[in-house]
């Protein structure tokens, strides 16, 4: 039987949801903060007693032990995860009054702990724990995990093509062409190189492959493109005059308030890459750029380039420009044989997703 709603019912509906949803995240951070609070103030007690009274390993996994008895089927205190509190405590070795988590309850910590340790997953923590050994370098990436929201196999990826180097790294002439607060932010927005490593091509890749290779794994695109990018269209028409000109991919990012013009190059940079960007973009500007939004943005992606060329090209062109090159897998050389042999991507995912299953194994 069909009920007649009021006007207002569908978006009271929405509202509701919308509350819901936000209680939700907000439940699972504070769960999340808790539980990170827990396991520091467990690490900082075994150290402490390590420290004073010289528990060594048995200890240690005797207490393992004794505290899965007492905690049948809750999961996080195994003897290796004992382990990695110790560690957790020892990456962020806050000193504060009183003794262990018997004698203060273990919120009044939770202040000592930056945001982005607090908001970031345990395993998150595992990995920086695992495979960074400066604590600059674990904090950089804490960071970036939470302000990119990366599941724990990107953070994996972010850490292993080291992307605290690529960061920044792109060569612009952004100084120059835009004003100092947006060009620090847009410069930052850029990396050299970004590293496709969810695609497979051959040695001999048009750009047209690359192109499509890119749009099929857009999300994952995006992810090594950065924070803020939004994607608009691929082969974007523009005309000009009587001419037809077609945008290799059109971006939008949400931070720097502007379309972003990428053009993808199977070669090394030209010069002339140069000028037919700097046409692209006061086209953009001219016919789609909004009052309200900044200078639009062009990136030239390349696989190889001489950086005094490039430099010598964006040296007097007045529109925004980057240049950076692109690395990803390539399989041509493999025998036929080991090609067939060889995991898919697919089948790589599963796998890693299998394993985070896995509390001995992050």
């Amino acid at each position: 039987m069909k009920v007649d709603l009021p006007d207002g019912f569908r978006p009271f509906v929405e509202a509701l949801k919308a509350h819901i949803r936000e209680a939700q995240v907000r439940a699972a951070l504070a769960v999340n903060r808790a539980l990170l609070t827990l396991y520091w103030n467990i690490g900082r007690a075994i150290t402490e007693r390590q420290e004073v009274e010289g528990w060594g390993a048995k200890v240690i996994d005797q207490l393992a032990d004794e505290i899965q008895r007492a905690f049948p089927g809750v999961g996080g205190f195994s003897r290796a995860n004992i382990y990695r509190m110790r560690a957790f405590y020892g990456a962020f070795p806050v000193k504060t009054q009183g003794h262990i988590i018997v004698s203060q309850p273990a919120r009044q910590f939770a202040e000592h702990l930056p945001d982005e340790v607090l908001d970031l997953p345990w395993w998150h923590h595992v990995v920086l724990l695992q495979r960074l050994k400066d604590p600059t370098l674990r904090g950089w990436y804490a960071r970036a995990a939470v302000e990119g929201g990366w599941s724990r196999a990107v953070l994996l990826t972010q850490i292993d093509t080291r992307l605290h180097e690529r960061e920044g790294a792109a060569i612009t002439n952004f100084a120059r062409a835009l004003p100092p607060p947006q060009s620090d932010l847009a410069r930052q927005s850029l990396k050299d190189p970004y590293v496709f490593d969810f695609l497979t091509l051959s040695r001999d890749v048009q750009e047209r492959e690359l192109e499509a290779g890119l749009v099929a794994h857009v999300e994952r695109f995006l992810m090594e493109l950065g924070v803020g990018f939004a994607f608009v269209g691929r082969q974007v028409h523009l005309q000009v005059g009587e001419q037809d000109f077609y945008l290799d991919l059109l971006f939008y990012h949400l931070k720097l308030r502007c379309f972003v013009v990428i053009e993808l190059k199977a070669v090394a940079f030209e010069p002339e890459f140069a000028g037919k960007m700097n046409f692209y973009l006061s086209a953009v500007d001219a016919q789609m750029r909004h009052p309200s939004d900044a200078p639009s943005l062009g990136v030239i992606l390349c696989k190889g380039r001489d950086r005094v060329v490039v430099e010598y090209a964006l040296r007097d062109v007045q529109k925004p420009i980057g240049v950076a090159e692109w690395e990803t897998r390539l399989v041509a050389s493999l025998p036929e044989e080991l090609k067939g042999a060889l995991p898919s991507v697919e089948q790589l995912e599963a796998e890693l997703s299998a394993t985070g299953t896995s509390e001995e194994n992050p």
